[in-house]
């Protein structure tokens, strides 16, 4: 009987050592160890399969409020936004990335769109995981326009202190 007992322990030992390997080695592939990268293409799979819940995961507390405040403007859902604002088009067959640059709590990788060209995506990292930063990217993009903006003005204002010549 008692060795009944101790058979009977071990197993029971042996089952719960296992249990712990493998929940440990279940934990190790968690998002705090997925990269920009990873998230982009976890992003690319989400939307190819119009996970919305999925895709907002992926998103920065920012992108996710930017989204809330068109939807309410334009009467709609976050979700109705989510999958009409993604990245790629979905004809894109492929999608290529390159370049991904960390500093620190910022990153940014580069991906070809729909058109062919390269465009620079940024990331922030929130708890520890990196998010897609949409918010950045449409800042960026009007911080571009505001300095091609500028450049233009200064071109003319310089056209215009020019002396005009006399016929």
């Amino acid at each position: 009987m008692l060795l009944s007992v101790a058979k009977n322990h071990r197993f029971g030992l042996i089952t719960a050592v296992f249990l712990l390997a493998a929940s440990l080695t279940a934990c190790s592939g968690t998002d705090k160890d997925r990269t920009p990268s990873d998230t982009f293409k976890e992003y690319v799979k989400a939307s190819r399969k119009k996970d919305t819940t999925a895709m907002k995961i992926l998103l920065s507390a920012a992108t996710m409020k930017m989204h809330e405040q068109e939807a309410k403007a334009q009467n709609t859902t976050v979700d109705d936004i989510v999958k009409r604002e993604t990245l790629v088009a979905p004809t894109q067959t492929n999608v290529d990335y390159r370049n991904e640059v960390i500093n620190g709590d910022k990153a940014s990788i580069q991906f070809k769109n729909a058109y062919g060209s390269w465009e620079t995506l940024p990331f922030v990292r929130e708890d520890g995981q990196w998010k897609i930063d949409k918010a950045g990217y449409a800042d960026e993009m009007i911080r571009q326009m505001d300095e091609s903006n500028r450049k233009i003005d200064e071109m003319i204002n310089n056209s215009s202190s020019l002396p005009t010549p006399n016929p």
